[in-house]
C-alpha cells in the first residue's frame, strides 16, 4: 500500500512576472475590485431607496448585486494579499471555504439570471397576468431556490474534490482554489470528479441557459408581433441589459467549465478566471444602469431630494 503525505496547505501560484508586473496587477486588481463593490452596493441603495424600483425585476437586480459583492470579495482580497507579498500560503480549509462560496454563489448567480429571464417572459408576454405570477411570493422562492440550488452544487463538489488524497506538490497553479488545478494535484484517478465536474456543472449551465433561451425567444416573437415601432422598442429597451449580462456569464462559465478540456487549459483558465470572478461583477451595475430608464429617473430623483 502507497503512503501518501497529508497535504495541510496550498500554494496559489498566481500570475507570474516580478515586482514591477506584480505591482501593475495590484492596481489593476484593487480598481477592479473597488468599482465592483461601489457599483454593486450603489444598486442596492438606488433599489431600496426608491419605492418606484420595489418590483420583481429590480428584486432579483437586487439580489445580483448581492451575489456580485459576495462572489468578487472571495477572490479578489486573497490575490491582492498575494500581489504584496511572498508568502501565497492558503491554509487546507482555508482553500476548501473559499472553494465552498465561489461554487455557492456562481451556482446561484446561474439559477438567479435564469429567474430574471422568466421574469422579462412574463412580463413582455403575459402582462396581464404578471403581478400574480411574479408575486412577491413567487420571487422570494425563486431567489431562495437558486441559493438552495448553488448550496447542493457547492457541497456535493466541495466534499468530492476535498476528500481526495493529494501529495506531491501543494502549489495550485491560479489565484484561487477552483476545481481543475486542484484535481490535477491529487495522487488518486480524479476520472470521477472530472465526470461530476463536466455532468454537474454542464447540467447547471446547460439548463439555466436554456431556461433563458426558451425565455427570450418567446420575447423575440411576442416583441415581433407588436405593431408600432416605439412598442417594439420600449419591450425590448427592457430586455437588452439582462441580454448583455447573460451573454457575458454563461459565456465565460461554459468556458471554464462545460467543457472536458477545462482541466487542462490552465494558463487560459486564469484570464477567463479574472473576467468572470471580478470584471464581470464590476460590469453588471454599468450594464443594468447605463441602459435602464428606471434606474437613471431614480437618480435623478435622488439628486432632487439632496438639493432640496
Amino acid at each position: 500500500m502507497m503512503n501518501f503525505s497529508t497535504v495541510s496547505t496550498f500554494v496559489l501560484l498566481g500570475f507570474g512576472g516580478g515586482p514591477g508586473m506584480q505591482t501593475i496587477l495590484f492596481l489593476i486588481f484593487f480598481i477592479l475590485y473597488v468599482f465592483a463593490v461601489i457599483g454593486n452596493f450603489g444598486m442596492i441603495v438606488i433599489i431600496r431607496a426608491d419605492s418606484h424600483l420595489h418590483t420583481p425585476m429590480y428584486a432579483f437586480l437586487q439580489s445580483l448585486s448581492v451575489l456580485d459583492i459576495c462572489y468578487s470579495s472571495t477572490t479578489a482580497p486573497r490575490a491582492l494579499m498575494n500581489f504584496l507579498q511572498e508568502d501565497h500560503t492558503v491554509s487546507f480549509g482555508g482553500c476548501a471555504a473559499q472553494f465552498f462560496f465561489l461554487s455557492l454563489f456562481g451556482t446561484t448567480e446561474s439559477f438567479l439570471l435564469a429567474a430574471m429571464a422568466y421574469d422579462r417572459y412574463i412580463a413582455i408576454c403575459n402582462p396581464l397576468l404578471y403581478s400574480v405570477s411574479m408575486s412577491y411570493r413567487v420571487c422570494v422562492l425563486l431567489v431562495v431556490g437558486s441559493c438552495l440550488w448553488g448550496v447542493v452544487n457547492a457541497v456535493t463538489q466541495t466534499m468530492m474534490t476535498f476528500r481526495l488524497p493529494f501529495c506531491g506538490s501543494n502549489k495550485i497553479n491560479d489565484f484561487f482554489c477552483d476545481v481543475p488545478p486542484l484535481l490535477s494535484l491529487s495522487c488518486s484517478d480524479t476520472f470521477i470528479n472530472q465526470l461530476v465536474l463536466l455532468g454537474l456543472c454542464g447540467s447547471i449551465i446547460v439548463s439555466t441557459f436554456l431556461i433563458v433561451l426558451v425565455s427570450y425567444i418567446c420575447i423575440i416573437l411576442a416583441i415581433v408581433r407588436i405593431r408600432t415601432v416605439q412598442g417594439r422598442q420600449k419591450a425590448f429597451s427592457t430586455c437588452v441589459s439582462h441580454l448583455t449580462g447573460v451573454c457575458l456569464f454563461f459565456g465565460t462559465v461554459f468556458f471554464m467549465y462545460a467543457q472536458p478540456s477545462a482541466i487542462f487549459a490552465m494558463e487560459q483558465s486564469k484570464v477567463v478566471s479574472v473576467f468572470y470572478t471580478v470584471v464581470i461583477p464590476m460590469l453588471n451595475p454599468l450594464i443594468y444602469s447605463l441602459r435602464n430608464k428606471d434606474v437613471k429617473q431614480a437618480l435623478r430623483r435622488s439628486r432632487q431630494k439632496l438639493s432640496l
